[in-house]
Order: structure tokens, then C-alpha cells, then sequence
């Protein structure tokens, strides 16, 4: 007899989650270096940081039973993500700090570090703990948009593989139909 719950909850593996946590790892550290001790936007970024982070791996550990769950829970990675991406910019926006443009030589240069094999926090501590709020809120965001990128197209296979291969009923059925005629 066939498994009908398929392998699941190698969350460790999805770029998008590597991407996830470098940005909860940023925000972490942005927090700690440049808000004030008690400003609850602390909590608030960090929450939105691991929320994004922790609904992937709640995802792919549901995804063996359902498929509508996971699409949910990367759903809300990707709101979570979105939210923080507009903290970082309201922190620059309120501060008159510059944002990068997309094809700043900045942007460009952080882009092309997360595309390379650089998907741990180590890859960007140089930058991190060492330059100012402007240039570090600025990598955040790069990240954040590189996370959401992939978070994008990760529910959009999502989408394509429930549409092919059904959920978990379908599957039971099929396996039980199977089962039957042998």
C-alpha cells in the first residue's frame, strides 16, 4: 500500500526559510543596536521578523496533511515579512534617511550576496554590527524583498501542486481506490 502523506517539514532546506531567518536575524540585531530599550516597536519588529520565520516551518511540517495549511501558514510568512518591510521603511521614511532605490549600487551589491551560497546570518554580520542605521535598515530591506521574492513563488508552486495533486482527501481515496482493485 502507497504512503498517502507525503514526505514533509523539511522546512531547513526551502531557501525561502534560510532567507527568513538572516532577516529575523537582522532585525534582532537592528533592534538591539538602534531603538531604544522599551520602545515597542522592538517587540513589534522582532514578532513580524519570527512570524515570518516560524510560519514556514509551521507550513512545511503541516503540508503532509494539508496542503490548504501550508498555503495558509507561507501565507502569512509572506504578511508577516510584509509588515516588517514597512516598519524598516517607516524607520527610514521618519528619520529622513535615504531608502535605496532597486538599482542602486548598494541594492545591486546586496542583491548579488543573496544570490550566491551566502543564506546564513554570518554572510551579512560584517555589515550588520558594524555599519550605521541607514546602510543596515537598507540591507534589511534588501532582504526582506529577496525573502518575499522567493515566499511569492513558493505559494505560487503551492497553488500549481494542490491544483495537480489534490490534498490529503484526494490522495486517501486514491490510495484506498488502489487498494481495492489489487
Amino acid at each position: 500500500m502507497k504512503n498517502f502523506i507525503p514526505l514533509h517539514g523539511n522546512y531547513k532546506t526551502l531557501l525561502s526559510f534560510q532567507k527568513a531567518e538572516i532577516v529575523y536575524d537582522v532585525t534582532y540585531h537592528f533592534c538591539q543596536r538602534f531603538l531604544k530599550k522599551g520602545d515597542r516597536t522592538i517587540d513589534q519588529m522582532v514578532q513580524a521578523a519570527r512570524s515570518g520565520k516560524q510560519n514556514i516551518v509551521e507550513g512545511s511540517q503541516a503540508s503532509g496533511t494539508s496542503k490548504e495549511m501550508e498555503i495558509k501558514l507561507t501565507n502569512v510568512a509572506r504578511a508577516s515579512l510584509e509588515e516588517l518591510l514597512t516598519d524598516y521603511r517607516d524607520y527610514l521614511r521618519v528619520r529622513n534617511h535615504q531608502l535605496w532605490t532597486k538599482d542602486s549600487k548598494e541594492a545591486l551589491y546586496i542583491r548579488q550576496l543573496g544570490n550566491t551560497s551566502h543564506t546564513s546570518y554570518e554572510s551579512y554580520r560584517p555589515f550588520i554590527e558594524t555599519r550605521p542605521a541607514e546602510i543596515v535598515a537598507n540591507i534589511a530591506i534588501c532582504l526582506i524583498h529577496q525573502t518575499n521574492y522567493l515566499l511569492d513563488r513558493q505559494i505560487t508552486r503551492l497553488e500549481q501542486d494542490f491544483i495537480k495533486e489534490g490534498g490529503l482527501r484526494e490522495r486517501m481515496t486514491k490510495v484506498r481506490l488502489e487498494n481495492r482493485k489489487s
